[in-house]
């Protein structure tokens, strides 16, 4: 996605410029932060220092004031056409990015694979057998709608009326677990039979005959034969609760191949940040979601991926200028207030970064600075009738602002601001 320059958004400038300051002088200037990813300049400051350079190397030439080897002026034959004063204000460097509102990335839950003769169940991905009497060929007899929320001990979908639950964790049902088994997937097992209620059993790593009797208590709840035992396919696992996205299988059908898709149950705003724009983004950082009908909500930088370069085969959004390939990282944000979403269930949003933030530092308008022949930025000081241009050096660029900081400057100096 194309990063947009506060400017695009509000008709304002909005330079952000550099994460730290941009120094056009030497080695009086501030130091550099640490961070790697702030050490890169950024090419909004750079270009707003070009034009500034142009135009005040222009008026310089006009005026004669900065010029030639000659020791600088201290006024300007006439008073600039606009003033401003130095403020003492807090800075905030933002940045808004185009972002999209949604579930998250889905997965896909899987029909469990073909049987095999393993007593009490089937092989990884198998569904357990339940009883002589039972058909060949199985059919899903339940599943949920696009929407629906599964969680923890609820079914995901039945097959032949029986109905495989949704686990929390990470550790899928690979083996068929049974008393004597020990590991963490037994751990996983049991700490989802005590949250769901069932005693009696320790909640550890190992399987008893206390843990087995709770897990036919478990299984008589759920309609299943009462083995005693778990075999994979008897439930899903997942991190939490999960939203159903679609649908693919059919009651009716046999259970092969991908069923449904789901995600998270919490809406969050996904974000393909520019990688010369890395520096803007870190976990923990609050950022602004405008949603498409104006109202604004709160969000916090919850990840931050790994730089990915689109496919050479993309759209114009996906590349680079000369047609290169575009990297972009991707940006996780979260949304503690999901009420303030509304009814949005996916929507294009605006994302305000806030990147940096310098208190109590002293700034003027950008429009304010006048390059200087011999380097760097100055300001025009005015004094009565008078104007004295004062060497400054450059801080963070925010909404149109710079900090500023030199001899002779000082809150609430009146200075000029050059057509």
């Amino acid at each position: 996605m194309t990063l947009q320059d506060h400017t695009d958004r509000t008709g304002r400038s909005d330079h952000t410029g550099a994460p730290s300051a941009v120094h056009p002088g030497g080695s009086d200037s501030p130091a550099a932060p640490a961070s790697r990813r702030r050490r890169r300049p950024l090419r909004t400051a750079l270009i707003v220092l070009a034009a500034l350079a142009v135009a005040g190397g222009a008026e310089v030439a006009a005026t004669g004031a900065l010029g030639g080897g000659d020791d600088q002026p201290s006024a300007a034959p006439s008073g600039p056409p606009r003033t401003a004063e130095v403020e003492q204000r807090t800075l905030t460097r933002t940045q808004t990015v185009e972002g999209t509102l949604g579930y998250g990335t889905t997965t896909s839950v899987q029909a469990p694979g073909a049987a095999s003769a393993s007593p009490g169940g089937n092989a990884q991905g198998g569904s357990p057998s339940h009883g002589a009497d039972s058909p060949g060929a199985e059919i899903l007899t339940a599943l949920p709608g696009e929407g629906d929320t599964v969680s923890r001990g609820e079914s995901v979908y039945s097959v032949d009326d029986r109905k495989v639950p949704l686990l929390y964790g990470s550790i899928p049902l690979y083996r068929t677990l049974r008393a004597g088994s020990e590991g963490k997937d037994v751990a996983m097992l049991e700490r989802n039979l005590a949250e769901l209620g069932y005693t009696g059993f320790t909640v550890d790593d190992e399987y008893t005959a206390a843990t087995a009797e709770a897990v036919r208590a478990w299984q008589e709840d759920l309609g299943r034969e009462r083995t005693g035992t778990v075999a994979p396919g008897e439930a899903v696992v997942a991190p939490g609760a999960r939203r159903v996205a679609g649908v693919t299988a059919a009651i009716g059908t046999m259970p092969t191949g991908e069923i449904l898709t789901w995600s998270g149950t919490a809406r969050i705003v996904a974000v393909d940040l520019d990688v010369q724009y890395e520096d803007l983004v870190d976990d923990g950082m609050k950022a602004t979601v405008r949603l498409p009908d104006g109202t604004s909500v709160e969000a916090i930088v919850t990840g931050v991926g790994t730089a990915a370069t689109a496919a050479s085969g993309s759209d114009g959004g996906g590349r680079g200028s000369g047609g290169s390939p575009k990297a972009t990282l991707p940006v996780q944000l979260s949304v503690r207030d999901q009420k303030k979403l509304g009814r949005y269930q996916a929507a294009p949003v605006d994302v305000t970064l806030k990147a940096e933030t310098r208190e109590d530092v002293l700034a003027v308008p950008v429009e304010a600075l006048t390059a200087r022949r011999e380097g760097g930025y100055a300001v025009q000081a005015v004094h009565g009738g008078e104007v004295e241009y004062l060497p400054v050096k450059l801080g963070l660029f925010a909404n149109g602002m710079v900090e500023i900081s030199g001899d002779g400057i000082t809150e609430g100096l009146i200075v000029g601001v050059p057509k």
